[in-house]
């Protein structure tokens, strides 16, 4: 977890070396809240490119949201099951909104291609950007229009809400 690495002074991964073909390593990309200083995997994801960045390497918004999601079912043996939008796996997802505050809605207004779309919430997005969770097809959480956030429901009272334009 890059942001429990920093706030524990831990040092800084080698992401290269990790993701060198043949190593042993299966390399994931979460949030270690038991030391590190958010949920929010677009933080996470943030805190992951700079500390690349630090160590002079280039950690791309594909490769970061990658890691996050098929890249850390794959380090767990689960991706199979979880890890991408597909039939036959798990529905386990995060509905984003797009428009969560003013600089993000702004630039992503000039975003022409999906990676720079990536590269946008990679550097603006945050917990604000979390409208809804699914796990396993069901929802889990939902943040209102008003911007309140009801507590986690076991279980989807309806069908799953369809993403407006905003939303990814």
């Amino acid at each position: 977890c890059p942001t429990s690495n920093l706030f524990l002074g831990s040092g800084l991964f080698d992401l290269r070396r990790a993701l060198i073909a043949g190593n042993p390593v299966r390399t994931a990309l979460g949030s270690d809240i038991g030391a590190g200083t958010s949920f929010s995997p677009l933080v996470t994801l943030n805190e992951a490119y700079k500390i690349a960045a630090l160590r002079g390497e280039t950690l791309s918004a594909h490769g970061a949201f990658y890691l996050a999601t098929l890249g850390s079912a794959r380090a767990l043996y689960l991706d199979h099951r979880i890890g991408r939008l597909a039939p036959g796996y798990a529905a386990d997802f995060t509905v984003l909104d797009l428009a969560a505050n003013t600089l993000l809605r702004e630039r992503l207004r000039f975003a022409d291609s999906l990676e720079e779309t990536l590269e946008v919430l990679l550097a603006l997005g945050d917990q604000n950007c979390i409208r809804a969770t699914y796990v396993a097809g069901r929802l889990v959480h939902h943040r209102d229009d008003s911007g309140s956030r009801p507590a986690p429901r076991a279980a989807s009272t309806g069908p799953p809400r369809t993403a407006s334009s905003r939303e990814i």
